[in-house]
C-alpha cells in the first residue's frame, strides 16, 4: 500500500515541478516563480522521503508487530515451548520491546529441540515470558535453524489440543486422560482438599484431591484421585475452589480438571 502511495506522490510531484518550471520560465516577472504549481517541488523534496520512510517502517517491524513475527510459519504445526532466557534485541516499535526468546519446544510426536524467537512484546506482556513459562509456538519441522514463532494466531481449542498432545507425549498424561478430556463431559466440581502425598514423579508433587462433582442433572458425585499437578495449576485447585472438569457418564471413577493453558 505504501509503495502505491510513494509512488503516486511521485508521478503527482514531477508533474507538478514540470508545470512549475514551464511557468517560471515562459513569464518575465519574478513573481511569476511564486505560484500553485510549487506544490510539485514540496511533494518531492519533502513528502516523497517521509511517505518513503514509513512504507519501511510498516513493510518491516510493524509488520513483525502485527503478525507478532510469524511470517514464514503460517500453518506450521504447534508444540509447546517453555521459556529459557529472554532479553532485549535493542529495537522498539511505539516504545514495544523486541525480545529474543530462547525456548525448549517440546513436540506433539515427543520431539524436543532448543529454539529461538523473536518478537515485538507489549510492555504489559513481559511477564508472560519469564523463564519457565510455557508458550505454544509453531515451528517447522526437518528446520535446522532453529527458529519459532510465538503462535499468537492459533485458536484457544488447537493450542489447547497441542498442549494435551505434548503431555501425553511425554508421559505427564495417559492417553485415557486426554480420551477423557476430548470427548467427555464438560461439568463443574468442588474442591473438597487438596493435601501434597510428598512423592514427586518427574518435576510434578503428587497430590491427594476429592472433588464434588455436579452432573447436568444437578446430581453430584464424590471422587478422591491421586495425581501429579503441574506447579503452575496448584492455585487453581485449591479447597473451597469451584473448577471446570471432564468425565465420562459412563464412567465416573476418573475426572479431568480443565486448568488454563496459561494461568
Amino acid at each position: 500500500m505504501f509503495k502505491a502511495i510513494s509512488w503516486l506522490v511521485f508521478i503527482v510531484g514531477a508533474l507538478c515541478t514540470v508545470m512549475f518550471v514551464l511557468t517560471g520560465i515562459n513569464s518575465d516577472e519574478p513573481t511569476a516563480w511564486v505560484n500553485g504549481w510549487m506544490v510539485g517541488p514540496i511533494l518531492l523534496l519533502f513528502v516523497l522521503p517521509t511517505t518513503a520512510s514509513v512504507g519501511r517502517l510498516a513493510d518491516g517491524p510493524l509488520r513483525e508487530l502485527r503478525g507478532l513475527g510469524a511470517k514464514g510459519f503460517e500453518g506450521a504445526p504447534i508444540g509447546m515451548g517453555t521459556v529459557v532466557s529472554a532479553s532485549r534485541t535493542g529495537l522498539s516499535i511505539n516504545d514495544q520491546p523486541q525480545l529474543e526468546i530462547l525456548f525448549d519446544v517440546d513436540t506433539v510426536d515427543g520431539q524436543s529441540f532448543r529454539g529461538v524467537a523473536k518478537t515485538i512484546v507489549d510492555i504489559t506482556e513481559l511477564a508472560a515470558v519469564v523463564p519457565g513459562a510455557i508458550l505454544p509456538v509453531r515451528y517447522v519441522p526437518g528446520s535446522t535453524d532453529g527458529r519459532v514463532a510465538i503462535a499468537a494466531d492459533a485458536p484457544q481449542a488447537e493450542m489447547q489440543a497441542a498442549l494435551d498432545r505434548v503431555r501425553v507425549a511425554k508421559g505427564l498424561v495417559t492417553p485415557r486422560q486426554l480420551q477423557i478430556a476430548e470427548q467427555g463431559v464438560e461439568a463443574k466440581a468442588v474442591v473438597l482438599a487438596m493435601s501434597p502425598t510428598g512423592e514427586i514423579r518427574g518435576d510434578r508433587a503428587v497430590m491427594d484431591l476429592d472433588f464434588r462433582v455436579t452432573r447436568a442433572d444437578q446430581t453430584t458425585f464424590d471422587l478422591h484421585q491421586q495425581k501429579p499437578v503441574d506447579a503452575s495449576a496448584i492455585a487453581q485447585i485449591q479447597p473451597g475452589m469451584v473448577v471446570r472438569v471432564r468425565y465420562l457418564p459412563h464412567d465416573e471413577s476418573e475426572i479431568v480438571v480443565l486448568t488454563a493453558l496459561n494461568p
